[in-house]
């Protein structure tokens, strides 16, 4: 008699292994850490990211990836991997800030999320209008509010004065006048140079001191940014933002809509998720790979959704033959 799987088999049979990927991933960039090739960098990460993959036990598919099969050797978006049984659609981003990994930067990222099949969203590689708030806060705001409207909102879901927020927002110059908005309105702005994943993680994890992310960013990283959101229990709002008559095509050939408000639930619509992140340089939230003699040590979040489990793993890795190390917190 063949026994019912539970909603939850997927991701207890792959959450620990999906955290040996983003590991294996971060601590491969992390040896071109400040050597300022970034190029360098993503080729490592993505490479070791890969290996681990083929070697699960999934069938899976790259949905969001490095690029277009002419664009990407490895990872690209349709790319087949594992040698396995459970049926994946697979978001990565081997190293999200490869510049700011490449120059010792805070906040280098190697990230995926896994899906049960058609739970992940494909989205097309286009700017997205985003807005990230912490749990309390979900379903309490609105893309499509004035700023000073869900500045307000979330200051009274958090129980706080507008002053006492902190929000993230990409250091770029189309944000100026968001920039100036949200100062505006008595919030406070955290500037980011890149890496608008972790910065989100920041806002769903309490303690961070962040709490919101505004502003465009990458539409492929706000899918993955979803994944995590709904393990938390936090919220993601996307705009896909199409720029020329192309890219609207695009979006119709995908099944997706210019100016529509997605939320957290339809950009990561699966019931079965997991989702891992490993620091690769310092941040608020996660600590980057330390080297020592012979091995490292990586600070990694993984989560599942069904499971309803959130694990910051603290890993030390004997990388050589007879490398000793003495452990300590």
């Amino acid at each position: 008699m063949t026994l019912t799987r539970r909603k939850s088999d997927l991701e207890h049979a792959l959450v620990l292994e999906t955290a040996r990927v983003t590991e294996a991933a971060a601590l491969a960039a992390s040896r071109f850490v400040g050597m300022g090739d970034k190029h360098a960098v993503d080729e490592a990460g993505t490479q070791a990211m890969r290996d681990v993959l083929n070697e699960m036990d999934i069938q899976g598919e790259v949905v969001i990836g490095e690029g277009e099969m002419d664009e990407a050797p490895m990872l690209y978006i349709g790319e087949k991997l594992g040698r396995g049984q459970y049926s994946v659609d697979i978001a990565v981003d081997p190293v999200e800030g490869t510049e700011v990994t490449a120059n010792g930067l805070p906040n280098g990222l190697a990230v995926i999320a896994l899906s049960e099949k058609g739970g992940l969203m494909k989205a097309p590689d286009c700017y997205m209008e985003k807005l990230v708030v912490p749990p309390p806060a979900a379903g309490r705001v609105h893309l499509d509010w004035p700023v000073e409207a869900n500045i307000a909102a979330l200051a009274q879901a958090l129980s706080r004065k507008s002053s006492d927020l902190l929000i993230s927002i990409l250091d770029r110059e189309r944000h100026q006048e968001l920039i100036g908005r949200v100062r505006r309105a008595g919030a406070r702005v955290n500037l980011i140079t890149s890496g608008d994943v972790i910065s989100s993680l920041a806002v769903g994890v309490r303690g961070t001191g962040i709490h919101a992310l505004m502003g465009l960013g990458g539409a492929p990283e706000g899918v993955i940014t979803a994944a995590a959101m709904k393990c938390l229990g936090a919220e993601i709002q996307g705009r896909l933002i199409a720029e020329n008559d192309e890219q609207r095509e695009r979006f119709k050939l995908m099944g997706v809509e210019e100016g529509r408000v997605y939320k957290t639930e339809e950009l990561a619509p699966g019931r079965q998720i997991v989702f891992s992140g490993t620091g690769i340089t310092h941040g608020e939230l996660l600590s980057g790979v330390r080297r020592f003699g012979g091995g490292a040590r990586t600070h990694t979040l993984v989560m599942g959704y069904a499971t309803r489990v959130v694990r910051f793993i603290d890993s030390v890795h004997l990388e050589d033959d007879g490398a000793r190390v003495t452990v300590r917190v």
